[in-house]
């Protein structure tokens, strides 16, 4: 435990900011609440067996909250089953077709996306709220910079972020006056991630609802990884944020894992260990990318509160990652086993992953308050 008092104090400080808690199903959103993971499924709604199973991973993963996609009739007729068998609550996305957002919530959805903005006829997003409100269904004002409405662009000339704080206080003021209505969480999300970030800033100046944060059409995995990190982290230093969708051109899951490791690395929640590594050089005796690959993998199955090492110079290794809780080092043809910087085991390069794996579920034997629950 020493290595890990000493490391926290590493991470920044981050007060956050207090805003109302509400509901998506039985998972709390705001206040003191953890930062939820949430993602959203990829494949068609419709195709049950294969968005369930994506769901599944998503969960195994350490996802909170899926959204899935309704373009369609056969899409919203699907979530009778998706929402029974879904071990996550399921956020319904609405976009234009407001009729099947009242289907939706007639399959048990327990979360509804939507942007008031594309609602032509306001009685109908009225009936709508009030079978949310009936439903004790949440719903998030999710505002996009490309799908502002055109009284708010003809206001201000083009989609800043102080427009879209305008559309996303007048809907929530709309909503809570004249629904009293408060299960209610927004976004604010640009593909320009500055932007993105001035528009949260602002929005949590004037109001206490929780929020949900992204950058929206964000890119590829390196890419978008890159322009969610500084947006997200920037917010969530100043204390701005209730849950987190990492949006990726890529497997879903990765959002999981990307949002996750930007919470870790502010101090903010860990769900699995930490596998750090060296960057490689003419010293490295082993193929290192492969082994860490594997290292990470596995260690995604684990729920613990860990520091683990791949380091591929068995000189500096050990002396390198000496803050690591265990690690290991390849040299040729063999590897070491190290803990807290001190070498612990010997063995051949081919046994290195397996006596590896068995030293850190002994350490996890001998320290059972490291396991997340």
């Amino acid at each position: 435990m020493g290595n890990m008092r000493r490391l926290v104090a590493y991470y920044p400080k981050v007060k956050r900011k207090k805003t109302r808690v509400v509901y998506v199903g039985q998972v709390a959103i705001g206040g003191e609440n953890p930062i939820r993971v949430q993602s959203m499924t990829s494949t068609p709604t419709w195709q049950i067996k294969e968005t369930l199973s994506q769901i599944e991973r998503l969960y195994q993963a350490g996802c909170e909250l899926v959204r899935v996609a309704i373009p369609d009739e056969k899409s919203v007729l699907a979530l009778k089953e998706i929402v029974k068998e879904s071990p996550i609550p399921v956020i319904a996305d609405l976009h234009f077709a407001g009729t099947l957002g009242f289907k939706a919530l007639e399959q048990g959805v327990q979360g509804l996306r939507i942007n008031p903005g594309t609602f032509k006829d306001r009685s109908k997003l009225d009936d709508l709220i009030r079978a949310c409100k009936e439903r004790r269904v949440c719903v998030r004002i999710g505002i996009n910079a490309g799908s502002l409405e055109p009284e708010i662009l003809e206001r201000f000339k083009y989609p800043s972020p102080s427009a879209m704080v305008e559309s996303a206080v007048r809907w929530v003021e709309y909503i809570v006056e004249k629904h009293d209505y408060y299960n209610l969480k927004v976004s604010l999300k640009s593909s320009n991630w500055w932007h993105t970030v001035k528009a949260y800033q602002l929005f949590a100046r004037r109001s206490d609802f929780p929020l949900h944060v992204g950058v929206t059409e964000a890119g590829g995995l390196i890419p978008g990884t890159v322009k969610n990190t500084l947006a997200l982290g920037y917010l969530f230093l100043k204390g701005i944020g209730d849950t987190i969708r990492v949006s990726l051109t890529a497997d879903p899951v990765e959002e999981v894992y990307v949002a996750y490791e930007i919470l870790r690395n502010l101090g903010l929640r860990t769900l699995y260990p930490e596998v750090i590594a060296c960057p490689t050089c003419g010293r490295c005796e082993i193929d290192l990318m492969p082994l860490y690959q594997k290292v990470v993998e596995w260690a995604r199955n684990i729920k613990a509160n860990l520091k683990l090492a791949v380091m591929g110079c068995v000189v500096n290794g050990p002396g390198e990652a000496r803050l690591a809780d265990l690690g290991i080092a390849g040299g040729k043809g063999v590897g070491i086993i190290f803990r807290e910087g001190k070498i612990i085991k010997k063995v051949k390069e081919e046994d290195l992953l397996k006596a590896f794996f068995e030293e850190v579920e002994r350490f996890l034997q001998d320290h059972p308050e490291r396991f997340i629950t």
